[in-house]
């Protein structure tokens, strides 16, 4: 079984529904033990960082997500809470993986939001995947680049694109709305 965290972001209907498609059932959840028997746990989320972090912490879901041991896959607002610190809403991060969330800088235009290509990628998510393939982002904050960074965009800055650190990986483009490059990322995760 696959689990998708519910908490207080949005976009997990969506990435529900790619999994669907793809042939995948899953459930979306919150209750701490479903998260912990399931043989996949996707983070999704569009959101605000302190906020849903927040109502993580009051329902006991940070501590769950943490010591999940099955692979677990952070996107987007997912991906940048799995992280230190966030300067979006000065929030502190799981820790899990080393980089600290940065707001992008005024000399481009926020939210990047759009396709973009990689200026770098590593397995294991990304096989089957050409640098030159496109992916699609919303964001206004971006994980700084570091030594769990397994792939890397440039819009004004490079950040991580991706993140990977023992089971736990994170992605900072939405696989959901990126079409066959999108779903070709998720199965390399539900794969693995």
């Amino acid at each position: 079984m696959i689990a998708i965290v519910k908490y207080n972001a949005g976009n997990i209907k969506s990435v529900q529904n790619s999994l669907n498609r793809m042939g995948y059932a899953s459930v979306v959840t919150d209750d701490p033990q479903t998260l912990m028997e399931a043989e996949k746990v996707i983070f999704p989320g569009v959101g605000e960082a302190s906020s849903a972090m927040r109502y993580l912490q009051e329902r006991g879901l940070d501590e769950v997500i943490i010591n999940l041991k099955q692979p677990v896959l952070g996107i987007c607002l997912g991906m940048q809470l799995m992280c230190k610190q966030s300067e979006e809403g000065d929030t502190k991060g799981f820790g899990i993986f080393n980089s600290v969330v940065k707001r992008f800088p005024t000399t481009v235009r926020v939210p990047h939001m759009g396709w973009n290509d990689f200026t770098e990628i590593r397995d294991p998510l990304f096989r089957n995947v050409e640098r030159s393939d496109n992916t699609y982002f919303v964001h206004g904050y971006y994980a700084e680049i570091c030594d769990d960074t397994v792939a890397v965009c440039n819009y004004g800055v490079e950040f991580s694109a991706a993140l990977q650190k023992n089971n736990f990986y994170g992605v900072q483009f939405h696989p959901e709305k990126s079409a066959t490059v999108g779903n070709e990322i998720l199965k390399n995760f539900l794969e693995l």
